[in-house]
């Protein structure tokens, strides 16, 4: 499904991303860990092209993201051929993003102006007795939800999620973790930076332990969290797990 292959990221003279090549099967939850600053949230961003790579390919289902190929050249596509690809990505950011003005049916409904369909996606994600209220009447954890609706209303090939917890109160975390849980038992391939173990352990097929912009170990939950093969992980792990 994601293709990614040498990707490098630069802000100035920080480099954020550097060599990243990475490979997401369809259908598949890959947890990406790592401190901050690591490149975690960039890395997402590079997949729809909210930010542009330096070098390097992003692929998602066979096609190029943000370029086409014209034999070694790479050109930059079109905001409207962009904003096309982006259809097919959704993305679950940290803080909602969600619209005051709109009621959580509209904020659902807005991409593609179908109601019927906002309403199926509210009620997937618990909140169907909500459609008719504004974010300042949701809690953080039925905001967040609203919004992983909204990310699922144009039936995208992947999900892309930038820690979607870390802005919720600990009490509000495991309705939004539930609602992961069963995208990922109906197959939803799905990217999800987060800190939260317990969910990656239960759900990821595959984690990727980031640092310094670069894939330190990367491979099955039972692999990389308990029994990590680098010294890095284990150290991160170590402040983390406890």
């Amino acid at each position: 499904m994601i293709e990614i292959r040498g990707v490098h990221k630069s802000f100035g003279s920080l480099e954020v991303l550097r060599d990243v090549s990475l490979s997401v099967p369809a259908g598949s939850v890959t947890v990406i860990l790592g401190p901050s600053g690591s490149g975690k949230s960039t890395l997402l961003r590079c997949v729809n092209h909210l930010e542009k790579v330096d070098r390097g390919t992003v692929r998602v289902d066979g096609e190029l993201i943000g370029y086409r190929q014209d034999g070694d050249k790479l050109h930059e596509l079109p905001e409207r051929l962009v904003l096309k690809q982006r259809a097919n990505i959704g993305f679950v950011f940290q803080t909602f993003n969600l619209f005051p003005h709109m009621t959580a049916l509209e904020n659902v409904s807005e991409a593609r102006r179908n109601p019927g369909r906002a309403l199926e996606l509210l009620d997937r994600v618990g909140l169907a007795d909500k459609a008719k209220a504004y974010p300042r009447q949701l809690s953080g954890g039925q905001q967040q939800r609203v919004a992983i609706a909204r990310a699922l209303a144009l039936d995208p090939k992947l999900v892309l999620f930038d820690e979607p917890t870390s802005a919720l109160d600990p009490e509000l975390v495991g309705e939004v973790l539930d609602v992961m849980r069963d995208l990922a038992r109906a197959g939803t391939t799905m990217v999800v930076v987060t800190h939260e173990i317990g969910f990656a352990r239960e759900v990821a097929d595959t984690i990727v332990f980031l640092d310094g912009g670069r894939i330190v170990e990367q491979g099955p939950p039972v692999e990389v969290l308990d029994n990590p093969q680098h010294e890095r992980t284990r150290a991160f792990l170590s402040k983390v797990l406890i």
